[in-house]
Formats: structure tokens, C-alpha cells, sequence
């Protein structure tokens, strides 16, 4: 019986592991949360090895990516994960089945990897994309929410929170309280996460 720890496995274990450290650092710098991050790198290491030894046994990718959907369901279910936090889970469970069961070469998954990270990277800054947050606030001035006096409702706002306001939509009115729910969209300071 041929073992299914050989040189090729090794090799492609430690790009695996190198590529998603280096992807969940970049989470961990931009995000702050330490257990997701140290989940993700464990996760993604468990799905390599289970997917790389079962390889042997020709797992095909579809059967890779049923794995994908049995670890997901296992552990994710219940947990209420962010669209953040769920793309990065799918990024490190793609690059461990990648590593695992893909027919590419080495250079060429390092340099897929290195895409992925590039990107990952390019996209957590302001490079491509303007960092801006979003709060929910009651507001009781009702009468600055008519249309027509939009600067003003945004003005106040900016006074009252501090914050770079740029938009504001209206989620509800109450009439009866004379409040209305508010979502402030602003700007973020670099280093500032609301």
C-alpha cells in the first residue's frame, strides 16, 4: 500500500497553510476578531488534510465540494456569521480543496493563492473601495424628515454623532411617538470600526 504522505503532499501542505495564514492575518488586521481568525486557519487546515488523504481514494471535487457543505453545516449552522466573515470561511475552504485535489501545479497555486491574497488585500483598504459604516438611530426631530429639508436632517445629525454623515435613509415613521428610525451611511476614519 502506497502512503499518501509523499513530497508532493508536503509541498502542497505548506503552500495551503502559508496561504491561508497570510489570508486570515489580512482578516485579522482589518477585522480585529481573534477567534474567527484562529477558526478559519484550523478549519482550513483540517479541510486540506481530510480532502488531500481521502484524495487517494479518488475523491473527485464534487465530492470536494459536498465536504465543503458537511463542514459548513457542522459547525456554521447556528452561528450567525457576517457576509465578511462568511466570504473569507468560503476563500479558505476554496484554496484547502485547491491545494488538496487540484491537478495545477505548485507555482501555479502560489500564484493563485498570491491573486487571492493580492485582492483580499486591495480590498480591505480604501484603494478601490471608501470605508463607510452604517448606524440605526430614532430621531425624534420629525420635521427634519421631509424631503425638502434633507441638508438640514443630515446637518443635525452630523452635529449630534460626531460623524462624516453623507446619507440618511428613513426606515420607519411613527406617527404616534413623533420619532422616525433613521439609518445614518457615513464615513469612516481609517483605524475607526463602528
Amino acid at each position: 500500500m502506497e502512503s499518501a504522505i509523499d513530497l508532493h503532499f508536503v509541498v502542497r501542505l505548506v503552500i495551503n497553510t502559508v496561504s491561508v495564514f497570510a489570508l486570515i492575518r489580512c482578516y485579522y488586521v482589518f477585522s480585529r476578531h481573534r477567534e474567527n481568525a484562529a477558526s478559519f486557519i484550523l478549519f482550513g487546515l483540517g479541510v486540506f488534510l481530510v480532502t488531500s488523504l481521502l484524495h487517494s481514494v479518488t475523491v473527485t471535487m464534487g465530492f470536494a465540494f459536498g465536504l465543503f457543505a458537511v463542514f459548513s453545516m457542522l459547525r456554521y449552522r447556528t452561528e450567525a456569521l457576517g457576509i465578511k466573515e462568511m466570504t473569507y470561511l468560503f476563500l479558505v475552504i476554496a484554496m484547502a480543496l485547491l491545494a488538496a485535489v487540484g491537478s495545477m501545479l505548485h507555482w501555479e497555486l502560489v500564484l493563485l493563492n498570491t491573486l487571492v491574497l493580492i485582492l483580499a488585500i486591495i480590498l480591505e483598504t480604501r484603494v478601490l473601495l471608501p470605508r463607510h459604516g452604517e448606524k440605526d438611530v430614532e430621531y425624534e426631530k420629525i420635521e427634519n424628515i421631509h424631503c425638502g429639508r434633507r441638508d438640514e436632517l443630515i446637518r443635525d445629525l452630523r452635529q449630534r454623532t460626531g460623524l462624516d454623515v453623507f446619507r440618511v435613509d428613513i426606515v420607519s415613521i411613527s406617527y404616534l411617538r413623533d420619532t422616525a428610525m433613521l439609518r445614518m451611511h457615513f464615513r469612516q476614519e481609517p483605524g475607526h470600526e463602528s
